[in-house]
């Protein structure tokens, strides 16, 4: 029989092993309760020969990295990455890197994966998921990728582009989960969490 622990409330707040504003936000768009604990795993890739592992290991690895200072609390970890042709677009580092991203994701389709993993108060993960949306960008001129670089918004966000932004200019469709692109599947992560007792039910009463 499993454990008992309390759900996620107002004095039970789910801990989300990240700073992101993106995944902030939409975690406050439907209103869970949560605490936002930065994660010290530096992102880069770890082994697993498809993205998708690839992208649930390094959730995996937030949400444990923060355990040792948020004991008997749910915790969400997650990770977002680009995925072109076999190939994996991370966060650029700089203008040229960024630059190179979006050349090669100009006029082209390509799959966000966002892997998420579950750990309840008890320490053991619960749930580990990833979810994948197909992205099309429109052909990019030189003008407006150089404009955009400019802006900065670029930086800190996987691929190059933020979709919930000024970067939303260049999708010309998506298939499948929007929040997903912009950091976090909500319907496939409330899913989650109430099939795993985290959300008595949703949405919350209280």
């Amino acid at each position: 029989m499993m454990d008992y622990y309390y759900p996620i409330g107002k004095n039970n707040p789910l801990v989300l092993a990240s700073v992101s504003a993106r995944r902030k936000v939409l975690l406050k768009q439907v209103s869970i309760p949560f605490k936002a604990v930065g994660s010290r795993v530096k992102e880069t890739l770890y082994g697993g020969t498809q993205p998708a592992d690839i992208a649930c290991k390094m959730a995996m690895l937030k949400a444990e990295s923060v355990q040792h200072i948020c004991k008997n609390r749910w915790i969400l970890g997650a990770d977002t990455i680009v995925v072109m042709n076999k190939r994996i677009f991370g966060k650029p580092r700089d203008s040229q890197e960024c630059r190179h991203m979006l050349l090669h994701l100009s006029g082209e389709n390509h799959r966000v994966i966002t892997g998420f993993c579950i750990v309840d108060p008890g320490g053991k993960t619960v749930h580990t998921e990833a979810v994948i949306t197909k992205v099309r960008i429109k052909e990019i001129s030189e003008i407006e990728m150089e404009a955009y670089i400019k802006t900065g918004e670029p930086f800190g966000k996987a691929g190059g582009y933020a979709i919930q932004g000024i970067g939303s200019f260049m999708i010309t469709h998506i298939n499948g989960s929007y929040t997903n692109v912009v950091g976090l599947p909500i319907c496939e992560v409330v899913s989650a969490l109430v099939k795993c007792g985290a959300l008595k039910g949703f949405p919350l009463m209280e």
